[in-house]
């Protein structure tokens, strides 16, 4: 999945250009902007960077984009503008923003009790949905991914009585602490990530990084018997979007069993590979499985499965506590109206229809990307997993996370982003990642070519 071309040089940017097409593209936002700004300017005096959650700062324009209103695949901002929006709320949205199913239950069980902290009379029903759908015996929910890795995290250290944790450089689990770690590529140690606030524990004396793809890596990881888990995306989706190599998991999969090592799938972004998930769709069987965001069609909601002889182990290992709190799990867990949003997703959402649309639209904004790269005899690659796919600044597919840091252009990034949102088009804000729903249609596609082929001719490389 590359695209090859004998010009190297030809995609090369100067630094200049790139600032003075950020320069024109950072004013022709603020032009067409002024509610946006009023609005920024006015959250200025009540929220921490101006905004709700320090994240949504994270985006190249000069000041944030305010949202009216968000429907299928495309959303509004505060000044009437429309985008076709390819960044679905960093996956949250991946079946489109308010899909009429899970929003028509949400409307209808917020009638009838929002949290009771018992389980509704739809929970037998999801139980045996996501079984069917996922593949996995057992379950339990949490509100977040975030959450969900901490509580499995919790019950693999528990039922293994192994210390250590096992990810990949580039991983994203998000707010787990013990996964904001880095490798130093000097010598391979595990090291504190600077960007971490507040961090007191020493997580690297817990927590052990090696490349993606790198089986002899994980072998040395695991000889010593310690590392309860492996927790892990089936593809690296937040450094770049990096693809597993041929039978790696196959491989990974069987050293984990050797050595005792549990098996984690965190494919809270890789559930656009297809039905089910990468798991499901390429054979693999995790020890546990997790999955937030887009499960419940955007509310928030996560889930992690786990096999039967996981389960066995779990119940025995609670049975043997002390009573009392746990450390997992929270009060708004699997409340009411997360549980019929799940409902709703399953039913409606997680359907064959459904990944054969995505999968679809998909192929034609992929094939129209290629296009363009071989038209222009750009040396870029294009790397697709399922209804997700990422422009990538480098002649070959990356196969860990030293690859795409090589190839990083942090401004060419920035001006591809704020010039296609000033046409229109938004991609999530970091790295050139695309991702599309079963609501995206032909038109968002042709516009988001259009304005990447404005966006190198602007750049002179058309």
């Amino acid at each position: 999945m590359r695209d090859t071309s004998t010009n190297p040089s030809r995609g090369m940017v100067p630094p200049a250009a790139i600032e003075a097409l950020l320069a024109q593209e950072r004013g022709r936002f603020a032009a067409t902007h002024p509610r946006s700004r009023a609005l920024a300017e006015r959250c200025e005096a009540h929220y921490l960077f101006g905004v709700p959650l320090h994240w949504m700062r994270d985006w190249p324009n000069p000041s944030t984009l305010f949202v009216q209103h968000a429907h299928g695949a495309e959303l509004v901002c505060a000044d009437g503008l429309h985008y076709a929006d390819f960044c679905l709320g960093d996956t949250g949205a991946m079946f489109g923003h308010a899909p009429e199913p899970v929003a028509r239950a949400i409307a209808q069980q917020a009638y009838h009790g929002l949290t009771c902290m018992l389980p509704t009379v739809s929970a037998a029903d999801v139980g045996e949905r996501l079984a069917e759908r996922f593949g996995l015996p057992y379950w339990q929910l949490a509100m977040t991914a975030s959450d969900a890795n901490r509580f499995v995290l919790h019950w693999a250290r528990a039922i293994t009585g192994r210390p250590q944790l096992l990810v990949f450089d580039g991983c994203y689990h998000g707010a787990v602490d013990d996964t904001l770690v880095d490798r130093d590529p000097a010598t391979g140690r595990t090291v504190r990530r600077r960007s971490v606030l507040g961090a007191v524990h020493d997580h690297p004396d817990f927590t052990r990084v090696i490349p993606f793809n790198d089986l002899g890596a994980l072998e040395c990881a695991l000889a010593d018997g310690q590392v309860a888990a492996l927790l892990a995306e089936p593809a690296l989706t937040n450094f770049g979007l990096v693809p597993p190599q041929p039978d790696f998991w196959e491989a990974a999969q069987a050293l984990c069993r050797r050595h005792g090592t549990l098996l984690i799938l965190d494919e809270t972004h890789t559930l656009s590979t297809g039905l089910g998930g990468y798991a499901r769709v390429h054979g693999l069987q995790p020890d546990f499985w997790v999955a937030g965001k887009a499960i419940a069609g955007g509310l928030p909601c996560a889930v992690y499965g786990f096999t039967a002889e996981v389960a066995a182990r779990m119940q025995a290992t609670k049975a043997a506590a002390p009573e009392g709190h746990s450390g997992i799990g929270t009060t708004l867990t699997a409340n009411a109206l997360a549980l019929t949003a799940l409902d709703a997703a399953l039913q409606h959402l997680h359907t064959p229809q459904t990944y054969a649309t995505m999968h679809g639209v998909a192929n034609r904004l992929e094939t129209g990307l290629r296009a363009l790269l071989h038209r222009h005899a750009l040396p870029w690659t294009v790397t697709r997993l399922g209804a997700r796919m990422e422009l990538q600044f480098m002649s070959e597919t990356p196969r860990d996370a030293d690859d795409v840091r090589r190839a990083m252009q942090p401004s060419l990034e920035a001006s591809l982003h704020l010039f296609l949102l000033n046409r229109g088009v938004l991609l999530t804000p970091f790295h050139g990642m695309l991702l599309c729903s079963p609501v995206t249609t032909e038109a968002h596609v042709q516009r988001l070519l259009d304005a990447f082929e404005a966006w190198l001719a602007a750049l002179d490389l058309a």
